[in-house]
């Protein structure tokens, strides 16, 4: 059976590590500390006197004094590292954790995963291909030596760096290793470990490479992982929760986050927040339980994405300059057919195909599915077709060989709305307004992303009036646009009241608008 050595990385709230190593060890597993040096020694010392007598903790032989983004970090996991293969020979896995860390799952959980599943956990993407780091410095991190502390002696940390840049001063990275990058929380077996370990041993070139390269942290050991250990057997991702803001910062879990994070696909979760005492009593009492009835949703990034990009209005990004003086066509004529229901707008598109020779797309800026002629790869992905927008869409006009073209959207794409109807072209637009029932909505959740097969009922109610505003804020936008053209095809009325919005939209006879409207199971969900 699985025993998990924790190697915690610390420096402040000692009551806090004490609770914390008392949870974690009274399960059966056992924990190795490393106290940052530049703490206080009496804080240290007090951890040390409150857990001498439990024989399932052990300490770093030597404390580091510990810098972000500096090899200390390193160093000072290494130490703790060390101490664990020392001190506990029945640990079958070192999981690596900081003081904000707390289990999600029961120790038994945890072990029954750990040995269903004989694979290192630790994220490792390629350091150039893998699109890693968004900003800043990148193969800078690796062919410099960097010996001062970027936040703490920032002029010289600059000004060491652009002297060895003018100065062409750059270094060969080691010719055997493949330079990996990502998070430092891994959950790594003994066997890999020691690997590890022996590594560090033979190879002093590696070492000294790496003691002055930037945020270490971030390579060390994903890069000594995928060099050592066949690659089926890494599984290429923490099993710590995780979440990043847009401005880079962690993500801060509360009180009210207990049942989301029992519900992620994960063991532990960073960061709990120090003022959410319930929170960590919950928690701590969860993994001595002996719970395993779980259910995994694992909705939580895709619902902080959703709830915090709520109120983000704009477009993110100008107009590429390949398409500011690009047109449809003067004389051509865009029909959008916006709803947030895509099989009512699919419904009704194919109805007035039956009824009319408009040619249709059904939504190919929101549906990488969407059946779509062969434009010599311009269509091949969602991505290419949204930045190309334009120039698609002029080609699906000669494909079609017509000078009117229906396309579907899903309401929140207000960013094409807006660049469609700022065309030289004539843009007409048919909003259809759906009701939208609690069992609609909770669908929609799931089928985005938003929830999960297993979320809870009590999550779902808490979601569900957020969904609904924003499906209504959606609608609202596009009112407040004041597009020229703008038709509404409405549920809560009768198919004859909605002929004149039909018939003015598509510029037909009122009988062809009326069999349109008339179409059978049209708003059937």
């Amino acid at each position: 059976m699985a025993k998990i050595a924790f190697i915690l990385l610390c420096h402040k709230d000692p009551d806090a590590i004490i609770q914390q190593a008392g949870q974690l060890t009274a399960a059966g597993d056992f924990m190795a500390i490393h106290f940052d040096a530049r703490a206080p020694k009496a804080a240290y010392d007090r951890i040390r006197t409150a857990l001498a007598d439990n024989p399932r903790v052990t300490f770093a032989r030597r404390r580091v004094r510990c810098g972000w983004g500096e090899w200390s970090l390193v160093e000072a996991t290494l130490q703790a590292v060390e101490a664990a293969v020392a001190a506990f020979p029945r640990a079958t896995h070192f999981y690596m954790l900081s003081g904000d860390c707390m289990a999600v799952k029961s120790a038994r959980y945890a072990h029954d995963f750990l040995d269903a599943h004989d694979m290192d956990y630790i994220e490792s993407v390629d350091f150039f291909d893998g699109d890693w780091i968004k900003t800043g410095m990148k193969k800078e991190r690796l062919i410099y030596r960097h010996v001062f502390n970027e936040r703490t002696q920032k002029r010289l940390f600059y000004w060491s760096f652009w002297a060895q840049r003018r100065l062409g001063l750059t270094r060969e990275i080691p010719a055997d290793l493949q330079m990996m990058i990502g998070s430092q929380w891994w959950c790594l077996r003994r066997r890999t470990i020691e690997w590890i370990l022996n590594f560090t041993r033979e190879r002093p070139d590696v070492m000294r490479f790496f003691r002055t390269t930037w945020i270490p942290d971030e390579t060390f050991f994903q890069t000594l992982v995928r060099h050592l250990v066949p690659e089926p057997e890494i599984e290429s991702r923490t099993l710590t929760f995780l979440m990043f803001s847009d401005y880079g910062m962690p993500v801060t879990f509360y009180n009210d986050h207990y049942d989301l994070l029992l519900s992620q696909d994960f063991l532990f979760a960073r960061k709990i927040s120090p003022e959410a005492a319930e929170l960590k009593r919950r928690l701590g009492a969860l993994y001595a339980s002996n719970r395993d009835d779980f259910q995994i949703s694992d909705e939580g990034r895709n619902l902080y994405k959703f709830l915090t990009g709520r109120g983000r209005i704009g477009r993110r990004f100008a107009t590429r300059f390949w398409e500011t003086e690009a047109s449809l066509g003067r004389d051509r004529e865009l029909l959008i057919v916006a709803c947030k229901k895509w099989h009512v707008a699919k419904r009704l598109v194919g109805s007035i195909k039956h009824h009319t020779n408009i040619p249709a797309i059904d939504y190919l800026f929101n549906e990488e599915g969407t059946p779509l002629p062969d434009l010599g790869g311009i269509q091949t992905t969602l991505e290419k077709r949204t930045r190309h927008r334009r120039a698609l869409m002029r080609m699906l006009y000669d494909y079609y060989e017509t000078d009117r073209l229906i396309i579907c959207l899903d309401t929140a794409s207000m960013d094409l709305l807006q660049d469609f109807y700022a065309d030289r072209s004539s843009t007409r637009l048919l909003e259809i307004e759906c009701e939208f029932t609690d069992d609609y909505l909770a669908g929609h959740a799931r089928r985005v992303g938003l929830a999960g097969d297993q979320t809870s009922d009590e999550t779902l109610r808490q979601l569900l009036p957020t969904i609904r505003f924003e499906i209504m804020y959606e609608s609202d936008r596009i009112r407040d646009a004041n597009f020229e053209n703008h038709s509404r095809l409405r549920q809560s009325i009768s198919p004859a009241e909605n002929v004149p919005d039909l018939e003015a939209f598509l510029s037909v006879a009122p009988e062809t608008a009326r069999s349109i409207a008339e179409t059978p199971y049209l708003f059937t969900d």
